[in-house]
């Protein structure tokens, strides 16, 4: 194992509380408008599912998004995720917010980002991650930059490697396997 995916492995070890970004994380940052000037997300179901073993196995959810949407809102409900900030265009404000709601410290959170609006997250979280088509201000400082895109299973790669670092990746596919 290279220093730099021990490294990886041991600030994902540490995370129970992993957050995501919307536009671009989850989504792979296009804006659809309908005729009627209504704006249409699509999110990846393999990215849901990665949140729920995540979540299965211990580690808290969260969403910070600049963006406010109902589509985020009802997504977020979906999967069990109950801390979610929409319309934060002072995200480090809201990850205060966050830390206090939950008692933890930034070396127990995760966060996924991909634009420049996300680095006052990225670099006080104790496991920061980017997408390849994020921001190269981003994904330069970052811990660990995802194989996927954006919206394209990103998502469920992180969540995947998070449950291997701590340990939890078998039991949380063995209720498929048997």
């Amino acid at each position: 194992m290279t220093d730099q995916l021990h490294d990886v492995m041991t600030r994902a070890a540490r995370i129970r509380l992993m957050i995501f970004d919307v536009d671009g994380v989850l989504t792979d940052g296009s804006l659809h408008f309908g005729a009627d000037g209504e704006l249409i997300k699509t999110f990846n179901v393999l990215d849901g599912q990665g949140i729920r073993l995540l979540q299965q196995s211990g580690v808290a959810t969260a969403i910070i998004s600049a963006r406010q949407s109902p589509l985020v809102q009802r997504r977020a409900s979906d999967l069990g995720i109950t801390h979610v900030f929409q319309g934060s265009h002072d995200k480090r404000a809201s990850f205060e917010q966050l830390l206090q709601q939950t008692g933890l410290s930034p070396d127990q959170c995760g966060f996924i980002g991909d634009d420049v609006i996300d680095l006052p997250i990225l670099l006080r979280a104790g496991f920061a991650a980017s997408v390849p088509n994020g921001h190269a201000e981003v994904r330069q400082r970052v811990h660990y930059v995802t194989t996927a895109p954006g919206g394209t299973g990103a998502v469920r790669e992180l969540c995947d490697l998070i449950l291997r670092a701590q340990g939890n990746y078998e039991a949380a596919l063995a209720p498929y396997l048997s």
